[in-house]
């Protein structure tokens, strides 16, 4: 699905990516973890096609990002950023309409309107459909934005790419594990996510495989179990841990301190 070799990444004099060697399957839910200024968002950003002159070296479906049609490519792929535009003075259902943009060209048609009820329904903001995005809390834009990205790709696409840089800033707990529930259901119907998150435990949780970074190179990364642990995040963040079991999931548990 996204194969990405040697890659590396500078801003003026300073560099951020020290060759990362990143590989997803289909199906796989990547979760990429790391300290601050390690290069988490940086690595998505360029495997979302956003930092071109770094693509090159990177596989999409067997194919460079240059070799995509745009508008496939849309349909293929898409991202949720942390920083999303905060004053939109529209309703909630436009905002979220803005994702079928690839779909139509001026009017929506009933299939466009039938997506974003679905994914509205399914990031639990249906209820918020004819408020003013402006009205809204910053947890609610966060599930607005990400349910704008979903219906980007609500189509019939096989092996569709979404890629998230920390979609849980703002949300409280139940709507964390919702949006990463939704997400994980979406890599078992044999799609591919890669997502940027903070919360160890959260990526132990939901995570098909984590990438922990460290000054911008890969420390670990596999399943779960083998990147977190004590040793690993104890020299990746230079704070100290224990690691626990969780008793009904059988993921690790992070206990920060001595």
């Amino acid at each position: 699905m996204v194969k990405g070799h040697k890659i590396s990444y500078s801003h003026k004099s300073y560099s951020i990516l020290k060759g990362v060697d990143v590989s997803v399957e289909y199906g796989e839910m990547l979760v990429i973890v790391g300290p601050n200024g390690a290069g988490k968002s940086t690595l998505l950003n360029v495997l979302a096609n956003e930092l071109s002159r770094n693509t090159d070296d990177i596989y999409f479906k067997q194919k460079r990002f240059r070799e995509w049609d745009i508008l496939d490519l849309s349909k293929n792929k898409a991202k949720f950023s942390q920083h999303y535009n905060s004053d939109i003075p529209l309703p909630v259902q436009d905002v979220v309409l803005m994702g079928r943009y690839p779909y139509f060209d001026s009017i929506p048609q009933r299939s466009d309107l039938a997506a974003v009820e679905e994914v509205m329904k399914e990031t639990g903001v249906w209820d918020l459909k004819e408020r003013e995005y402006n009205s809204l809390s910053g947890g609610e834009k966060q599930r607005v934005h990400l349910a704008r990205v979903m219906a980007q790709l609500k189509n019939e696409v096989a092996h569709k790419l979404v890629l998230l840089d920390e979609p849980l800033n703002n949300l409280d707990v139940k709507h964390q594990h919702q949006v990463l529930e939704l997400m994980a259901d979406f890599a078992r119907r044999g799609n591919t996510v890669i997502t940027v998150l903070h919360d160890l435990n959260l990526a132990a949780r939901f995570a098909t495989r984590v990438l922990m970074m460290k000054n911008g190179r890969v420390l670990a990364q596999g399943a779960p179990g083998e990147v977190l642990t004590a040793e690993v995040i104890s020299e990746a963040y230079g704070f100290p841990c224990r690691i626990w079991i969780h008793p009904a999931h059988h993921h690790p548990v992070i206990l920060f301190g001595n």
